[in-house]
């Protein structure tokens, strides 16, 4: 049986994904052109690959701003155009603009999905959630891009279902994707051990919603990210506050 505090989770994302309106993102705060481009999954679903893709180990923003960066550079954003340059095009761009932490390998990266979308999906990366798939084939698509993991490709993937509306035959595949935000807000609730790993983590979320684990992701993620913050968080303002343990 759910706690209160689980209910409240599942109610919060279940309410965002019921939603049939596909919603703009806003990926990076108060930056509306990179978010136009990571949104527009239409004519550039390319950006949107690229951008998760990138995310590791340096914040989501600077992440996702990356495709925009690289747009700026080329002055086009052609899948076309980005594959007629060559691989040490991209590491010399990352290192000479220090887009990333490590920007030698996601420079490979970059390069390694412009062909993996060129070759695997005739130029389209809508190729990868196409013709209503299940979740389990998106994550593993995902994770066919070098530099991916089960975080990333899930993460991507929950994001396609649950805020582009993209139609899948089902969710049990999208796991919750533990970043900082996730774990802060089901550590300091109490809803895992302080020290629970990530697997943990996971478990737990599959635990709570069996049907579609990555649920509750969104929820924890909006609430680390605006209330449960690493100092000072504003837990009068916080929709847990009166089920959480305030494990500060």
């Amino acid at each position: 049986m759910k706690t209160i505090l689980e209910h409240i989770l599942v109610i919060i994302g279940k309410d965002r994904f019921s939603n049939s309106e596909r919603e703009n993102i806003d990926f990076v705060q108060h930056n509306p052109l990179i978010n136009a481009l990571l949104n527009d999954i239409e004519q550039y679903p390319h950006a949107y690959v690229l951008a998760c893709l990138m995310d590791r180990q340096i914040s989501a923003e600077k992440a996702w701003s990356i495709p925009y960066k690289v747009k700026n550079e080329l002055k086009s954003f052609e899948i076309s155009v980005l594959g007629t340059l060559p691989l040490e095009f991209y590491q010399n761009l990352f290192v000479t603009k220090s887009f990333h932490r490590f920007n030698k390998d996601m420079g490979e990266v970059f390069y390694s999905a412009i062909h993996t979308i060129q070759e695997n999906y005739c130029g389209d990366a809508s190729g990868i959630w196409a013709g209503n798939p299940s979740s389990a084939t998106v994550v593993y698509r995902f994770l066919q891009f070098k530099g991916c993991g089960i975080k990333i490709a899930t993460m991507t993937t929950n994001i396609l279902a649950r805020s582009f509306k993209i139609p899948l035959s089902d969710y049990y595949s999208i796991d919750i994707s533990p970043d900082v935000h996730v774990n802060r807000v089901l550590k300091r609730t109490g809803l895992v051990h302080p020290d629970s790993s990530r697997e943990a983590i996971i478990y737990k979320a599959r635990e709570i919603n069996p049907e579609f684990p990555g649920i509750i992701d969104f929820s924890c993620w909006e609430i680390g990210r605006t209330y449960c913050k690493p100092t000072n968080p504003h837990c009068s303002e916080c929709p847990l506050s009166s089920e959480c343990k305030k494990n500060l």
